[in-house]
């Protein structure tokens, strides 16, 4: 299997963006579907990088990342859709995007993840490669 370069994956993740747009568009805004707040099970709030949910039917996960030193954009932070991981990463404002909904901006990993499970409408996530 040829390995995935930056360009292919870029080209597939407009593609997906554009495919998914415009399903988005015939079917209204997300916070009109029932998106749940952005808190943890009790209520409170919590750190942003701990979550474990089902959202739209998928298992969305995210926790600090434990891996061994190694600098990720996502500021320490895992994110898993179906066990998938999802790249995330914070912004200089404090946002936070995914490799998936790259220019919707989000507050918080809980909320890219979300948005990249609204964008993927039932695909699977494919693992993306770090360089």
């Amino acid at each position: 299997m040829p390995e995935l370069s930056r360009r292919r994956a870029l080209t597939a993740t407009a593609a997906l963006a554009a495919a998914a747009g415009a399903g988005a568009v015939a079917a209204g805004p997300a916070s009109a579907a029932g998106a749940p707040a952005d808190h943890d099970h009790h209520g409170g709030s919590s750190a942003p990088f701990d979550f474990d949910e089902v959202y739209r039917g998928r298992r969305i996960q995210g926790r600090p990342a434990n891996d061994g030193g190694h600098h990720h954009h996502g500021m320490g932070c895992t994110v898993l859709v179906d066990g998938a991981e999802l790249h995330v990463m914070q912004n200089a404002d404090g946002t936070w995007i995914s490799v998936v909904s790259h220019y919707d901006p989000v507050a918080t990993p809980r909320a890219a993840a979300r948005a990249a499970v609204d964008e993927l409408q039932g695909a699977k996530l494919v693992p993306f490669p770090a360089n």
